[in-house]
């Protein structure tokens, strides 16, 4: 079985990294929503240097943009307060506006949910600027806006994702980023690709087509199930790639998080059938970004991913930026061995 980390400043020194393995974890992720493999070369580097003399080689997944959903770059973070208008707009050039892309804001309409930061944030819009460009109030811009209001509040920054739950927008599997990073994967060791959102079957040929350009055929492929479409279409893709990847924040977003666990289960079931590996993500131990010690849930969340069947399972913040990413590790690894 794989234990995953995710790599970030609270665990990118070879001493953190060597005892992380020392605790069982056999992998890291990289997550380049924000970065790129080149930016993050010296943190590859502790890697490499944590991982000399082990017997099994260390384990480098990439986790894509992908087909993602994101606001643009804010001129500093925003505090969002329920009950609070606020505007989307394409340029975000106002005090207070929220940049969005086109795509979104054209989908928009009149009661569409909008959520941010995988769900913690959450406005409902509440009217739209007319074609012609007339300010609907001194919140928006005049052309190009939408305004809302905050339901579920907090501290916005930016790049965060974006989601609107029945609303489809097409975007390409790949963004240009995607391709360069893939394009140096060979060179920086990395062992697998994870493709957000996966809608179909197509968007894993693109990415296998693309690690084929990149001479990079021989790394895996993680198809991350965070959207009805992919779900939908789960059994089209279970030949496509070496593992799915049941990401639970993002999934949780697409479906009343009520019928999430039962979800969840429906999903390993039917990998299980076709004898394909999946793995179980997000917040498996959320706690523990601030904590030493996990919830009674979160442990028992570790125990029944395990036995639904999960090949591997992965912490994310809980390593990248928690207070002590060992701890989490041992714990994560502890609790998953006593349920095989």
């Amino acid at each position: 079985m794989d234990f995953f980390g995710t790599l970030g400043p609270a665990c990118a020194t070879k001493e953190i990294l060597k005892d992380m393995f020392a605790a069982g974890m056999t992998g890291v992720r990289l997550n380049l929503s924000h970065t790129s493999l080149s930016e993050c070369e010296d943190w590859i580097g502790q890697l490499d240097l944590a991982s000399e003399g082990r017997v099994m080689k260390r384990k480098l997944l990439i986790d894509l943009q992908g087909p993602e959903l994101r606001i643009g770059v804010l001129k500093k973070s925003l505090l969002l307060e329920e009950g609070q208008r606020v505007c989307l707009a394409e340029a975000g050039e106002k005090s207070g506006s929220i940049p969005v892309s086109k795509q979104i804001l054209w989908k928009l309409e009149p009661g569409n949910k909008v959520l941010l930061d995988d769900g913690k944030l959450l406005l409902r819009v509440v009217e739209i600027v007319d074609h012609e460009g007339k300010a609907i109030d001194e919140v928006c811009p005049p052309g190009g806006a939408v305004a809302c209001e905050v339901e579920r509040g907090g501290m916005l920054q930016s790049r965060k994702s974006i989601a609107i739950p029945g609303v489809k927008i097409d975007l390409p599997t790949l963004t240009a980023s995607d391709i360069k990073n893939l394009g140096m994967a060979k060179k920086y060791g990395v062992t697998g690709v994870m493709l957000p959102f996966v809608r179909g079957r197509q968007d894993l040929v693109n990415l296998r087509n693309t690690l084929m350009q990149a001479d990079a055929s021989h790394i895996k492929i993680y198809a991350k199930i965070e959207n009805l479409e992919g779900v939908k279409q789960l059994e089209t893709l279970l030949d496509a790639c070496d593992e799915i990847v049941i990401a639970r924040g993002d999934l949780g977003n697409a479906v009343d998080l009520c019928k999430l666990p039962r979800l969840q289960e429906e999903i390993a079931e039917v990998c299980k059938q076709y004898g394909r590996k999946f793995m179980v993500v997000t917040q498996m131990l959320a706690s523990m970004e601030k904590a030493e010690v996990p919830t009674r849930a979160e442990v028992t969340d570790i125990y029944h991913a395990v036995k639904q069947g999960a090949s591997s399972v992965m912490l994310t913040g809980e390593t990248a930026v928690g207070v002590n990413p060992v701890k989490a590790m041992e714990v994560l690894v502890n609790t998953a061995k006593t349920a095989l």
